[in-house]
């Protein structure tokens, strides 16, 4: 079930603007910001023998259907590779901001996402979560997050809006195309650095794995593999981003809130054991990895309950359900949202 402390708000007795320091004593005292290099270490390289599997089983298996299945295991593996990418985005693996680029880009270019472009769009997400005009994340063409929002919606926009939840499931087997064609959007509008690095990691990797799918596979059989990898890989990276702040509360233009209660109240944990956190690349943990984009993914477990208790004492609200619940809490919110166009038509 959702869980959601709500105590007694702050009051003038506590200095404002200081809770958030008082937390971070207490993560610091904990040592939940040091470098867990051995475990990144460790992820990569079992990424790099799963990737190495699949481009055997691919080879063997020749111009088969069963390839199908090498697709959905590639899909595994590109959001996986896809979650190292974020945390190099985040400085989390190294202190060093040339080390995690370089992690970085190289990721971003095994999983046909521009680094560069993300990192961009990512940070004015982590600055203003679930922001009005300020949050790209809630800035979709096809999607509204609010009422107000789905007023907006013209054409063809309109009708998927209306019926946004029942939509967002095959909405999202389009995710992983989106985000390589903004990539290359970007850097056709020249708002990335260093061009010529970037076409050839965005460019190069893609010409490879088109070359392979059409050589080793018929036509028909090279974009069924393809389709059922990009797309599978799109709901993925979906499933894993959703439940993290869609649903939850959305700050509206002008409002403003200090660091601490504008990342805990517009996020959203999701409970579970290990797995979860291996399932969605610690993303589950959504609550800890806004306060500290910089958190190795291993502490962020660890830090669960450390900042689950600073806000109960402190009266703040923290949201957390199950993976089953954040899905239903979503798909309810995008059908509220879609009401007024529907009750319109």
């Amino acid at each position: 079930m959702t869980t959601t402390h709500n105590a007694p708000a702050k009051t003038s007795e506590r200095p404002p603007g200081s809770d958030f320091s008082r937390l971070t004593k207490e993560i610091k005292a904990a040592g939940l910001l040091d470098r867990r290099r051995g475990y990144y270490f460790l992820r990569m390289a079992v990424n790099a023998l799963m990737l190495a599997a699949i481009a055997v089983a691919f080879v063997l298996l020749g111009d088969s259907w069963w390839q199908v299945a090498t697709a959905v295991a590639l899909a595994v593996a590109s959001t996986q590779l896809a979650f190292i990418g974020h945390d190099a985005g985040h400085r989390q693996i190294f202190r060093s901001h040339r080390n995690n680029d370089v992690v970085g880009h190289l990721h971003g270019s095994l999983t046909g996402i521009s680094y560069q472009w993300w990192v961009a769009k990512h940070n004015r997400h982590h600055a203003n979560p679930n922001h009005e005009d300020e949050d790209p994340d809630i800035e979709i063409h096809a999607l509204a997050f609010s009422r107000a929002q789905a007023a907006t919606k013209r054409g063809p926009y309109r009708w998927i809006t209306r019926h946004q939840a029942f939509l967002f499931f095959p909405l999202l087997l389009a995710e992983a195309a989106v985000l390589r064609i903004s990539g290359v959007v970007a850097l056709c509008r020249k708002e990335l650095r260093n061009p010529w690095r970037e076409a050839t990691l965005q460019f190069l990797p893609l010409i490879a794995y088109l070359t392979a799918m059409f050589v080793v596979l018929s036509p028909l059989k090279a974009i069924v593999v393809i389709a059922v990898h990009q797309g599978l890989m799109g709901v993925y990276l979906g499933c894993s981003f959703a439940p993290n702040h869609k649903g939850m509360p959305i700050i509206s233009q002008g409002q403003r809130l200090d660091h601490l209660h504008k990342q805990v109240l517009t996020s959203r944990n999701v409970t579970g054991g290990r797995w979860v956190d291996a399932l969605l690349g610690g993303l589950n943990h959504q609550i800890e990895h806004h306060l500290y984009p910089h958190m190795p993914r291993p502490n962020l477990r660890r830090a669960q309950p450390v900042v689950e208790d600073f806000c109960r004492r402190h009266g703040i609200p923290y949201s957390k359900t199950t993976m089953y619940r954040s899905y239903a809490e979503v798909l309810r919110h995008l059908h509220d949202a879609g009401a007024p166009l529907r009750q319109a038509s």
